[in-house]
């Protein structure tokens, strides 16, 4: 009785290893009955019991379309039967997607991050006011707090400022300007507490969740 126990590191390799390899088997035995009215009948069985494992996607548009695709993916397209939606081509499946073009709007300050950008693209075209002055500031700040936090180290406010000329394409210029940031330590000291608060919420859920119920 030992020999014949059977390893999985011994068996074929599942095609999709969610459906488990009984499904696996009832499609290998679809695959090689003779007539092409015994493997339909048997093709909608083996749906029949996909579409049981998944309950909750009964009611998605496409379901049957994509346990049919998925049907033939797990026959290694093998399977000659009549099905009621296109049948997927193997070359389709391999086909490498197009690559995505990510927005690389200042590659040269990605620890800014794209928002900063669009807020000076913003405040750009704001007309001059203290309202407008109020935004700059607000948005240096960040820059100095996303600046800090890369770089783990104290940064000069005319770093700052000179990368707001830069961003902005000249239009806002602070350099040289008597205007003082938020120094490192509020920074550092504000990141902290706002650590410390999330994890402080954290741990008071986690002991919540835990809690016995009666």
């Amino acid at each position: 009785m030992v020999e014949n126990i059977e390893y999985n590191s011994e068996r074929p390799k599942l095609i999709i290893p969610e459906y488990g390899r009984h499904i696996q088997k009832m499609v290998d035995d679809a695959i090689k009955r003779e007539t092409k009215e015994e493997r339909n009948k048997i093709a909608h069985s083996i749906i029949n019991v996909m579409g049981n494992m998944n309950p909750h996607l009964r009611d998605v548009p496409d379901f049957q379309h994509k346990l049919w695709d998925q049907l033939f993916i797990i026959s290694d397209f093998k399977l000659d039967v009549d099905s009621p939606f296109p049948i997927p081509k193997r070359e389709e499946l391999l086909e490498r997607p197009d690559s995505l073009n990510y927005p690389q709007n200042f590659p040269k300050y990605r620890f800014y991050g794209n928002n900063i950008k669009r807020m000076i693209d913003v405040a750009n075209n704001w007309e001059e006011s203290e309202m407008k002055n109020a935004l700059i500031l607000t948005i240096a700040n960040h820059m100095k707090k996303c600046f800090i936090n890369w770089n783990k180290d104290t940064v000069e406010d005319e770093v700052i400022f000179n990368h707001l000329f830069e961003l902005s394409n000249g239009k806002i210029n602070y350099k040289g300007s008597s205007e003082k940031l938020l120094d490192t330590q509020t920074i550092l000291k504000n990141k902290k507490a706002s650590s410390n608060k999330k994890n402080h919420k954290n741990h008071k859920n986690n002991k919540n969740r835990n809690r016995k119920k009666y």
